[in-house]
């Protein structure tokens, strides 16, 4: 994929490494500005870290959800506001900042093209806050880098959206886990789907295309489905797909365990499914090892990962911390596992999201569906041209109304998690 979607739009490369302190390298891949290099102290980076860090949904503790919804820097504007002053202040350079400056002055909105280190990794860089006025979002389109070595990887076969773009869509959307209830910690994402829910209005446009798989008979039974298990991804995929989307849970492998390739999907595979992943009840999940290595030591007659799930161009991952493998040294999770096996664009969290029951019931957010719109606005810009581009527009728009309103429901908490990883 080239530099950038859009013929023209100026581009700039940031690359980051920790040893001790942060270093930072840029470059603008026309050359319309000089490179530059930055060594940010790694004692103010890692202050802030650890103030987004508190800020952020925290699963393991009992009430880190509704802190995070109601008290923490998330939950207000002014709070907000402070900690993407303080991200800004850390983390963007004066001389990358004065470049892009400069760009906004000309009224050229450029594509930053960020590969974080792992210590920086959950940070969102759109709503960063150079000026009072002004987030990093408001001035330019922003992605993340896919790791080289996984682009380059000997036998990958890359996926083309240009090629690939009229084929079926799979859509995995909140597949019931085995041996886990809808209301357990791996239950129901999305809560009971109406014909008039947003999510489900968009599954039925789909269907109208007859472009959705697997295929069913109204929009309502692609919710909550029990044969969505490995296999079954497996056969849909290999039968050709342009995307997939998939809506669900995923346990994020803990960065001091240095095993991000443990990071699990979880479909509707039982225990006695064979796979690398250990069984939680009656259910194994499926791990990233899986996808990279597929039955390599586990079958007499083993087959590659890839072969059993060519990923097509485009994947949304829309769970919790689903891009958690950008906060190891060796990015070995899903988005990698993604990309290795095809895609050229993987759009995935940064961390945990909460629901809408949550925003509902914590936040006092009544009858919002942020989660749903999130789902159909990522949907919906994986079928342009210009993703990124149309995901940074929707971006805008959420922090406009974030501005204008200060609800719960419009809050970076959810919006901001995301970012999209290319090739």
């Amino acid at each position: 994929m080239s530099e950038s979607s859009v013929p023209g739009q100026p581009t700039v490369i940031v690359r980051m490494a920790d040893a001790g302190e942060l270093y930072m390298s840029w470059y603008w891949t026309d050359g319309s500005a000089e490179q530059g290099a930055s060594m940010l102290p790694g004692a103010d980076v890692d202050a802030v870290v650890r103030r987004l860090a508190a800020a952020l949904p925290d699963l393991t503790d009992p009430g880190g959800l509704e802190r995070a919804l109601t008290i923490g820097a998330f939950a207000d504007r002014t709070s907000e506001y402070e900690l993407a002053q303080a991200l800004s202040r850390a983390l963007l350079p004066q001389g990358l900042a004065v470049q892009l400056h400069a760009l906004m002055m000309s009224g050229v909105r450029p594509h930053i093209r960020l590969q974080p280190s792992p210590r920086v990794a959950q940070v969102p860089w759109e709503i960063i806050a150079p000026d009072p006025s002004l987030r990093l979002i408001d001035i330019a389109d922003v992605s993340l880098l896919a790791p080289a070595g996984i682009v380059h990887a000997p036998g990958r076969v890359a996926r083309s959206w240009a090629t690939d773009r009229d084929l079926p869509v799979v859509a995995v959307l909140d597949p019931r886990v085995p041996g886990f209830r809808a209301d357990s910690e791996l239950g129901s994402v999305l809560g009971r789907m109406s014909d008039t829910a947003p999510l489900t209005e968009r599954i039925a446009g789909h269907l109208a295309r007859q472009r959705l798989r697997p295929r069913v008979s109204e929009p309502g039974a692609a919710f909550r489905r029990t044969d969505l298990d490995r296999e079954r991804l497996a056969a849909l995929l290999r039968d050709g797909a342009s995307r997939l989307i998939y809506v669900g849970h995923v346990t994020a492998a803990v960065p001091e365990s240095g095993q991000s390739e443990n990071a699990e999907l979880h479909l509707c595979c039982t225990a006695d499914t064979i796979g690398f992943a250990r069984p939680l009840r009656t259910h194994r999940p499926l791990s990233a090892k899986d996808l990279l290595l597929g039955t390599h030591t586990l079958d007499a007659e083993p087959v590659a990962g890839p072969q059993l799930w060519p990923i097509p161009s485009r994947v949304a991952l829309i769970a919790c911390e689903s891009g958690g493998d950008l906060r190891f040294t060796e990015a070995l999770g899903l988005v990698a596992a993604m990309i290795n096996g095809g895609a050229e664009l993987v759009t995935a969290t940064r961390w945990p999201l909460p629901t809408d029951l949550a925003f509902q019931r914590l936040a006092g957010a009544t009858d919002a569906t942020p989660l749903q719109h999130v789902v159909c606005a990522v949907d919906a810009a994986h079928e342009q041209p210009d993703p990124v581009g149309v995901l940074a527009d929707w971006q805008r728009e959420r922090l406009t109304t974030w501005r204008e309103t200060g609800a719960i429901e419009n809050s970076p908490l959810l919006w901001a998690a995301f970012a999209t990883v290319r090739t």
